[in-house]
């Protein structure tokens, strides 16, 4: 236990239809996720992918059960979950959620600022990062001006700023081409050989074979995992993988 990092016991999360009628997404879930771990969640559409992750991140409010990150349950209040989010946790969104006013820098130094008073420090963290991801020519670029890829990379090094314990993604390639999903993923990759931990849902078998532990989903409920082969190639990763999600009615 002394690795596991977020933890979930019970995890309900129901959303009420009407006075008399709930519809139940995640029916009572336990996970563990260690330390250093890349965990890749993944499911038919509707299977809870997307609730589960915000669950754990306090984004969304529990109906029951709890989430422990680093052995302490998560605060129940929105400002202590918002002050928790800011300095344990790192998010990337399909959606950039980039502010459009705000130059790319800009962008990463809102984050920074939020938590570091040391506004050199945040400012030179946030510079270091954009070198880091490719795109430090790009400090005083609108959103607008730069590709989608290039904004990604930006949401990467936003989520980055405050050095998270957790780095969560939500289909952080699915609005890429396939020339900025591979450079999003190998980014996500080199992050992790560092010992990022990282909890990314996705539905693509490409960005999923870059985790090393898969979790699937069916109804809100986890019904299988599968550990990812280091030492295969990237093609038979994906081939054992398809296999796999296939069993499960993928």
């Amino acid at each position: 236990m002394d690795n596991v990092i977020l933890r979930s016991e019970n995890l309900r999360k129901e959303y009420r239809l009407s006075h008399d009628n709930s519809n139940c997404v995640i029916p009572g879930l336990g996970l563990e996720i260690r330390k250093g771990e890349f965990v890749v969640i993944m499911g038919n559409s509707g299977s809870g992918k997307s609730t589960l992750l915000y669950l754990l991140s306090g984004l969304e409010d529990l109906t029951g059960g709890q989430v422990y990150l680093k052995g302490n349950p998560i605060p129940a209040g929105q400002k202590g979950k918002a002050i928790m989010r800011r300095s344990l946790m790192g998010f990337v969104f399909q959606q950039h959620n980039l502010i459009p006013s705000l130059t790319l820098l800009e962008n990463i130094l809102v984050a920074a600022f939020l938590v570091h008073g040391d506004r050199k420090e945040s400012k030179d963290k946030a510079v270091r990062l954009m070198g880091d991801l490719g795109i430090e020519k790009l400090h005083d670029r609108y959103p607008a001006q730069v590709s989608g890829g290039e904004q990604q990379r930006c949401s990467i090094a936003r989520a980055l700023v405050n050095s998270p314990e957790i780095l969560l993604a939500d289909e952080p390639t699915g609005s890429l081409n396939s020339s900025s999903t591979a450079n999003v993923l190998q980014i996500f990759s080199s992050l992790h050989a560092k010992g990022q931990t990282i909890i990314m849902v996705t539905h693509a078998i490409e960005a999923a074979c870059y985790g090393e532990r898969i979790v699937y989903l069916r109804d809100g409920a986890i019904v299988d995992e599968y550990g990812i082969l280091p030492d295969l190639t990237r093609t038979e990763k994906e081939r054992d993988l398809l296999t796999w999600l296939t069993k499960k009615g993928w």
